[in-house]
């Protein structure tokens, strides 16, 4: 987890800067071999090189970057957990309890749906 100290330490508020460890933390400790770096000056995970999963921070929330197919395959459950979502990303309020078992199901899902990727992203779909 050092490779995400300095992330840390950039974090002004305590309780932000805990909440945000806590939740590095519990990826690392719940996906022990998934790679950690810091990209586009962001905490990520990744899966043989391939972009899993990413987290940042905001004023307001967490912002978390599953990519696009899997924010699609989990929109209902985003609902049901009360987090707003874009076509990119998802946010966790400072306020609210971390969704840990959603997170979980979502990182599985990229991990094994990715495991034939030989690139960080998944091909996107051409435009209409």
């Amino acid at each position: 987890m050092r490779i995400f100290q300095s992330y840390l330490e950039e974090i002004p508020d305590e309780y932000h800067r805990k909440k945000m460890d806590a939740l590095l933390t519990w990826v690392h400790e719940t996906f022990p071999t998934l790679g950690m770096r810091i990209a586009w000056n962001q905490p990520i995970f990744t899966d043989l090189e391939t972009f899993i999963i990413g987290f940042s921070r905001a004023k307001a929330h967490i912002s978390v970057t599953p990519e696009s197919k899997t924010i699609e395959k989990f929109s209902d459950d985003f609902s049901t957990v009360k987090l707003s979502a874009t076509m990119e990303l998802f946010r966790i309020k400072w306020e609210q309890e971390i969704p840990y078992s959603l997170l979980e199901r979502i990182i599985h899902f990229n991990i094994e749906d990715k495991k034939e990727c030989s690139t960080s992203w998944r091909k996107q779909r051409p435009l209409p």
